[in-house]
C-alpha cells in the first residue's frame, strides 16, 4: 500500500489542464490507491463531475463512490449535452447544470478537521478510472 506522500504526489500529476494518459494497468491501479489512501486520510469529500453526457457522469461517480466506500441515491431528470455534477456525501446532496468547458473527468477534494491533515483537490481524475477497461481504450 502507498503511503500519503507518495499517494499525493501520484495524484498531483492530474491537478492540470492536460493531465497524463494512464498507460497501463498498473499505472491504473496504482492511481486507484493513490486516491484511496488520500480520501482514507482524510475527514470529508466532495466529487465534481465534468462529463459528456449525465448519464456518463452519473456512471463515472457511482464508481468512484463504490470504490470509496460511499453510497448515493443519484437520480435525476433527464439533461441533454455535457454536465457537471457536484456531490458532497455529508449531506447527500447532489448538483447537477449544464456544463461547456472542455475538462472531462473527476475532482475529488478532500478536507481535514486539522490543518495538518490532507487538504487539497485531486484531479481531474479520468471518468472510468475505477473502470476495468480503462487501460483497454486506444
Amino acid at each position: 500500500m502507498l503511503n500519503l506522500a507518495t499517494a499525493q504526489a501520484l495524484l498531483e500529476a492530474y491537478n492540470c489542464s492536460e493531465p497524463p494518459q494512464i498507460a497501463t494497468p498498473e499505472e491504473q491501479m496504482q492511481l486507484q490507491q493513490a486516491l484511496q489512501v488520500v480520501v482514507k486520510e482524510s475527514d470529508r469529500q466532495i466529487f465534481g463531475v465534468c462529463a459528456d453526457s449525465l448519464t456518463d457522469g452519473l456512471e463515472g461517480l457511482a464508481s468512484y463512490l463504490q470504490a470509496l466506500d460511499q453510497q448515493a441515491d443519484l437520480q435525476f431528470d433527464p439533461l441533454a449535452g455535457p454536465v457537471y455534477l457536484k456531490f458532497n456525501p455529508s449531506t447527500g446532496r447532489c448538483y447537477r447544470d449544464a456544463y461547456t468547458g472542455p475538462h472531462r473527468g473527476v475532482l475529488v477534494s478532500c478536507q481535514s478537521d486539522f490543518e495538518q491533515g490532507v487538504n487539497d483537490t485531486y484531479g481531474h481524475l479520468p471518468l472510468d478510472l475505477f473502470s476495468a477497461s480503462l487501460t483497454a481504450k486506444p
